[in-house]
């Protein structure tokens, strides 16, 4: 029980946004005929209704550091207990997860060195394409870098997450697998993202659905994100975000060899 806490918190604090039950329904494919008699936006298009959504492009480059708390639950082990995060502009972040009976789990990135500490299996650096994705992962302001962090962006029509219907945008980076994210037509807020992300367990496909949009400091945060695997689902809540406080870059680093 505890090996497989620590493997799956591992793969689950990858991409935690700091400001990082059963799943909703799949998106339903549109028929090609159907599909093609549909106007639909360009990449840019949906970008910009994104950052709008968010707040604007003026009210998120204010904000330029993140600290929030709140507690995850994994129904199916039975697992529960708190969260943190921190991020800083440009790319620094910290997720610490304490888990009843386990312990504290950490994964940080300090902007050039990605680290993690698991009570069971120690400290260890991110290397290779699992540091590429932390990288990527970590960068303060996302929104308004999609065309700097991936090769490609492309628009693959419509499709339906629940009860909503979204612009489905395909993002390709320079290395690495493609990634699926999903944009309320309405809103223009993004309230799916897939993903394919390494650890030294293995390779594992995660879907992340955003809900529960609050406005914090002129800037829209999902208060509730649901973590879909194969082996799992992880429901996140946040109790508090707070943005502009004073986070020292010590706190990214990685710690001291044990």
């Amino acid at each position: 029980m505890k090996r497989a806490l620590a493997i799956l918190f591992a793969l689950s604090i990858i991409a935690l946004p700091c400001f990082a039950q059963e799943a909703p329904p799949k998106p339903e494919a549109k028929a090609p005929e159907a599909a093609a008699e549909e106007a639909l936006p360009s990449v840019d298009q949906i970008i910009e209704k994104y950052i709008e959504g968010m707040g604007g492009r003026a009210a998120l480059e204010k904000i330029t550091t993140g600290q929030m708390t709140g507690a995850f639950e994994i129904p199916a082990m039975g697992a529960s207990g708190s969260i943190k995060g921190f991020a800083k502009a440009p790319n620094k972040s910290l997720a610490i997860i304490d888990v009843p009976g386990y312990g504290v789990i950490q994964q940080g990135f300090d902007g050039t060195v990605g680290w993690a500490v698991d009570p069971m299996a120690g400290q260890r650096e991110i290397t290779g394409a699992e540091l590429i994705t932390t990288k990527r992962d970590s960068d303060f302001h996302p929104g308004l870098h999609y065309k700097e962090l991936f090769k490609t962006l492309t628009i693959k029509g419509k499709e339906r997450v629940g009860e909503k219907e979204t612009f489905l945008v395909e993002a390709t980076p320079a290395e690495g697998k493609a990634e699926k994210m999903y944009f309320d037509t309405k809103s223009g807020l993004l309230i799916r993202h897939d993903f394919e992300r390494e650890s030294p367990q293995g390779v594992a496909q995660i879907e992340v659905y955003f809900d529960d949009y609050k406005e914090v400091d002129g800037v829209k945060e999902p208060y509730t994100m649901r973590r879909i695997m194969p082996q799992f689902a992880m429901t996140i809540k946040i109790d508090e975000i707070k943005h502009n406080v004073e986070i020292d870059n010590a706190r990214f680093a990685k710690p001291p060899a044990q």
